[in-house]
């Protein structure tokens, strides 16, 4: 695809300014430590599930493993976003430089779009676990799961580069304020010199793409999973079965749920505090909140955790 340039003019900008959680400096002070201590909890919390894989020997299945890159991508996913949230929440112009938004919005949104890989994938291996339970481990082996893990960090780095590519070579005029905490696409291309539509119809085709078939690939597999389970006689066996799917069943509900909010309806409806909010509940929240959800509803990872914590009774 040829990339396009508008050519030079003298009021193209180089840098924006991130307008982030416009208050007092008080409540930016307020704001930085807020965020620091939940970065730091995020980074923990994930840091803890790939050190409790990789330590118990009983963890070292599919399932966990994926569970662990998992958790490697949300140390990442945040840290694309939060520390210049925090550069910006003690700085007096705000400003973040050309190279360093297109650098930002390149890997918020691979990454972002690689958790979408992976919560798939994550949904087919609980699938084959309780659907085809006999043939699990002949079909989901190590090989299969390596090839698996590559392919969702190579679909995601790769899904977005082309249209980025493009609009980081389109000329920006006038104001250079984007009202937002991250380099986001929609006020980027309100900033540039010439509409782009068909920059503006690929980018919302390929996040359309990237959000349902993802989705509708994982709403298939618990389906399945569920018509599955209600054939199971035994209550305990039912309740097993909820149990395994219910720690990544909630983190899907959590992550496409605002995402859903955030994308599915034209990005001109929400107000630029909604935006805000919504992408800090999926981009920053989230990573938090996921390593309670698993931790807390898998015996096995809620063992290994205590183990690693040495809190074993």
């Amino acid at each position: 695809m040829k990339i396009f340039s508008t050519g030079n003019d003298s009021s193209t900008i180089t840098g924006f300014i991130l307008l982030g959680f416009p208050c007092p400096r008080e409540g930016q002070v307020l704001l930085f430590v807020l965020f620091s201590i939940v970065y730091l909890l995020t980074l923990m919390g994930n840091a803890s599930i790939i050190c409790a894989v990789l330590w118990d020997q009983r963890l070292h299945s599919p399932m966990y493993i994926l569970l662990a890159n998992f958790s490697f991508l949300e140390i990442w996913y945040v840290t694309s976003t939060v520390p210049n949230m925090l550069a910006n929440f003690l700085s007096d112009t705000k400003v973040i430089s050309f190279s360093g938004c297109f650098l930002q919005f390149y890997f918020f949104f691979s990454l972002g779009s690689t958790e979408c890989f992976f919560l798939a994938v994550m949904a087919f291996d609980r699938y084959l676990a309780i659907c085809r339970p006999l043939h699990y481990p002949t079909i989901m082996t190590g090989r299969l799961c390596t090839n698996l893990v590559i392919s969702c960090w190579v679909l995601g780095f790769l899904w977005f580069l082309i249209p980025i590519i493009i609009i980081s070579h389109m000329s920006f005029c006038g104001s250079r304020v984007i009202d937002h905490f991250l380099c986001d696409p929609g006020p980027l291309l309100a900033l540039t010199c010439t509409r782009a539509p068909i920059i503006e119809l690929t980018s919302s085709t390929l996040s359309s793409l990237l959000l349902f078939i993802p989705f509708l690939f994982i709403m298939g597999s618990y389906v399945l999973v569920l018509r599955a389970v209600l054939r199971v006689p035994s209550i305990a066996g039912r309740r097993k079965a909820f149990s395994t799917c219910g720690s990544h069943l909630a983190v899907v509900s959590l992550f496409y749920g605002s995402v859903m909010v955030m994308y599915v309806s034209p990005t001109s409806e929400h107000e630029a505090g909604m935006q805000k909010i919504v992408t800090l509940f999926y981009s920053v929240v989230t990573p938090l909140i996921n390593p309670l959800i698993y931790s807390l509803r898998n015996k096995d990872m809620k063992h290994a955790m205590e183990k690693l914590l040495g809190t074993e009774k």
